[in-house]
């Protein structure tokens, strides 16, 4: 029988509700009942004191807020009466913590293809990438094209990546386009690409052949469509000569040691903190353990939560880099003249989540309990294994992008409230709560909603390692299945 509310930690003076709760209900707690004032949202929460305006209100241990009014026992904790507590700029102190220590080695493996350079792809796709939006159509042409004549055989997918920028940009904007492209091009999931330019963009072909460094020119083709007569039949002679190549690679055993996953959420709920978030941290140690990367990202979502992230640095110079991280981020907000501590949005308020510091202890979690041991600028290509920090915002799109930019084969998602988009790397889709599951099966591939059931945290960790090595080794998630595959890159500076 499912549980009618949870008391995370037992310093919180708030108890989640599992199921919606009435009023007049009356809820038992150790050595105590609880009556309810009102109705109460399943994922909301629940006072269980009486608080004075100013009191700190605690939950996973740590204050999410302080109460705007006075708020009665019993009655409902949302964004209407809880402020947060954050406030400006914020100096930081290294105080590094005793980090647990990793879990025994396993000897997994999964099935990938394994590179001339050495590096490890799960997929072997054949991608069309445009240096500028100008020429999106082609190059979704091309891909539809190729797809006919395949029958989309011999490889994982042929796909083609539109996108707006390329051209009238400045500056870190013109840069941050360069980066993640040259960051597609490079990514080991790629079998073969053919990079299509124009002509006349600003993200000329010569000097961003010139950022790939020593590629692979076998796998790596251009075409400059102003300087070809017939860039669809031109473009289709490189594509079928790149087919003929990347059709004849095979998987092999790779240790888990080479997977590197990305950890993202998006439209949280209450549950997010308790159910999927927590079976990322998991996995994610897990991950590490046994000598592989999880990155975490999304800084906007480390706010109020950064110092635990701090404190588990592996040196100073990573404490450091973690301070610069926050702190540019927050800058940045202030530069565009934002609140730095804005609100969480509507989907995450109505799923009951009502402070940035409620929304990033439960979105930090996935990171597990690891030393972080670096640190990435945005557009930055992974170097250290671990648990590395990477800048990127808080958006879905732009930051799941950024996640598969710098090197990770995967990207794993939680969510409370549902989204069906997908990034260049399969994007696993995990339920905080079993509703969404059912609803969207064809958005969700795992749900961690049966924690709030009857599965403990050790059952349903195994499972999820058994479906990640399934995944990682060839089964289609949804959003590969619904062939949902975009980019979006992050946008700073103005247009020309």
């Amino acid at each position: 029988m499912m549980q009618k509310y949870i008391h995370i930690n037992p310093e919180d003076n708030v108890i989640v509700a599992v199921d919606k709760l009435m009023k007049g209900e009356q809820v038992l707690l150790d050595g105590f009942s609880l009556e309810i004032e009102e109705d109460i949202p399943a994922g909301h929460k629940v006072a269980l004191q009486d608080f004075q305006p100013g009191t700190r209100i605690v939950k996973y241990g740590y204050p999410i807020g302080h109460a705007r009014e006075f708020i009665r026992k019993g009655s409902w904790v949302n964004e209407k009466n809880i402020r947060t507590n954050l406030e400006g700029l914020q100096e930081y102190t290294y105080t590094p913590q005793t980090v647990p220590k990793p879990l025994s080695f396993e000897s997994l493996s999964f099935l990938g293809y394994r590179r001339k350079n050495g590096d490890v792809g799960i997929r072997n796709e054949i991608w069309i990438i445009p240096t500028v939006g100008c020429v999106n159509g082609i190059v979704g042409q091309l891909a539809s094209e190729l797809q006919k004549e395949t029958r989309g055989k011999g490889v994982d997918a042929i796909v083609s990546f539109p996108h707006n920028y390329g051209c009238s940009q400045l500056g870190r904007d013109h840069e941050n386009t360069r980066k993640i492209l040259r960051d597609m091009v490079l990514h080991p999931n790629v079998g073969a690409v053919l990079i299509v330019g124009l002509g006349c963009e600003n993200n000329q072909i010569s000097e961003f052949r010139e950022m790939l460094g020593d590629y692979d020119a076998q796998r790596i083709r251009f075409m400059e469509t102003q300087y070809v007569d017939d860039e669809i039949e031109t473009g289709m002679q490189i594509l079928r000569e790149l087919y003929c190549i990347a059709s004849t690679d095979q998987r092999i055993e790779i240790p888990m040691s080479e997977l590197k996953i990305g950890l993202k959420c998006g439209g949280s709920d209450g549950f997010s903190g308790i159910t999927a978030n927590p079976l990322l941290g998991v996995f994610s140690d897990y991950l590490v353990a046994q000598g592989g990367t999880a990155v975490l990202t999304e800084v906007p979502e480390m706010f109020g939560a950064e110092t635990i992230l701090m404190n588990r640095c592996e040196s100073e110079a990573v404490f450091e880099r973690t301070v610069h991280l926050i702190n540019n981020f927050k800058s940045y907000f202030i530069e565009n003249k934002q609140a730095i501590y804005e609100n969480p949005s509507p989907g995450n308020k109505a799923g009951g989540i009502s402070t940035l510091e409620e929304k990033s202890l439960g979105c930090t979690q996935k990171a597990g309990t690891s030393t972080v041991r670096n640190v990435l600028e945005y557009g930055e290509r992974l170097v250290t294994k671990g648990l590395n920090l990477l800048s990127a915002p808080g958006n879905d799109l732009v930051a799941s992008t950024a996640l598969a930019a710098a090197g990770c084969h995967i990207v794993l998602f939680t969510t409370g409230r549902g989204t069906p988009f997908g990034t260049f790397v399969p994007t696993v889709k995990i339920s905080t709560n079993s509703d969404l599951f059912s609803r969207k099966p064809n958005w969700i591939d795992f749900n961690a909603g049966v924690l709030l059931e009857s599965k403990t945290m050790h059952s349903l960790s195994k499972e999820f390692i058994s479906f990640l090595i399934d995944v990682v080794s060839g089964k289609l998630v949804n959003n590969e299945l619904n062939n949902y595959r975009e980019i979006a890159i992050f946008k700073t500076g103005v247009t020309l």
